[in-house]
């Protein structure tokens, strides 16, 4: 199973982009964020003709929004929360059949948090922090087996998951209370797979900021998207690409897909 997950910061504007992905690169299943579509006009044949039979979508006009796209069938998960009670599409699972066994795969869009990191101060900050603690509970309540999760988790927790430690240290994605969080989430139960491909002391981005005019010679970037797996999985895992040349295509999103490979 090939395994790809990207922020595409608007499904419709950049179905060609999506096509071009898949045309180099031929996933089995993509997980979507930020697809950016109510449900009524989610593109839904120009995905099947991608090659994608089986899809499960969540989203909303202008904001948010996932989807899973798929060339296996799989059942859609119905258990979960509706996440701070916000119903704003962040979250979508589905279980697949597979000669092995059931796998369930979680994709997720985190809270960006704005810009200031003081929950008092910062709404969006409160609420991102929120998120991250209900998800640790509701984990920790049904701890996952044979389970993959996927997204955009807007934090990037390493050291060298950010181009400067030491100056994001006070900027929203790499701050303390929400480094914590993610550590205590990925504890309920799944491993950081990415860093099993790339050591944890080499750089790894997956965004760049649009505010960056040379975004490639300056590389002031995050790593906000991740894949984990629950230990029982992890065998399973064979490679993990994050595609940063995507980035330089025509009217990119922010963030570049990664891929990971995974043999069942």
């Amino acid at each position: 199973m090939r395994l790809l997950t990207w922020n595409i910061n608007s499904l419709r504007l950049r179905l060609p982009l999506l096509a071009r992905l898949v045309d180099e690169e031929h996933p089995d299943v993509v997980c979507l964020q930020e697809t950016k579509v109510p449900d009524p006009l989610f593109p839904l044949d120009a995905v099947r003709k991608l090659g994608f039979p089986h899809v499960h979508f969540a989203g909303m006009k202008g904001y948010n929004g996932v989807a899973i796209l798929s060339r296996l069938p799989f059942t859609p998960l119905a258990d979960f929360p509706d996440w701070c009670a916000r119903k704003d599409c962040r979250h979508i699972g589905v279980v697949f059949t597979l000669p092995d066994g059931h796998v369930t795969l979680h994709d997720f869009y985190v809270p960006a948090g704005g810009d200031i990191p003081d929950r008092e101060l910062n709404d969006k900050f409160a609420h991102k922090l929120d998120f991250l603690d209900e998800a640790t509970r509701w984990f920790t309540a049904s701890p996952p087996a044979r389970s993959i999760l996927v997204g955009d988790l807007n934090i990037a927790p390493l050291e060298q998951d950010v181009w400067s430690h030491k100056q994001l240290l006070n900027v929203v994605s790499h701050t303390p209370p929400e480094v914590e969080r993610l550590n205590a989430w990925m504890k309920t139960g799944f491993v950081d797979v990415m860093r099993r491909a790339v050591p944890p002391d080499e750089k790894l981005y997956t965004w760049w900021s649009y505010r960056n005019r040379d975004w490639r010679a300056s590389d002031r970037g995050r790593r906000l998207d991740h894949i984990w797996m629950t230990p029982d999985l992890v065998p399973a895992f064979r490679n993990m690409r994050v595609l940063k040349d995507a980035r330089d295509w025509a009217g990119p999103s922010d963030h570049v897909p990664v891929i990971a490979d995974l043999a069942f």
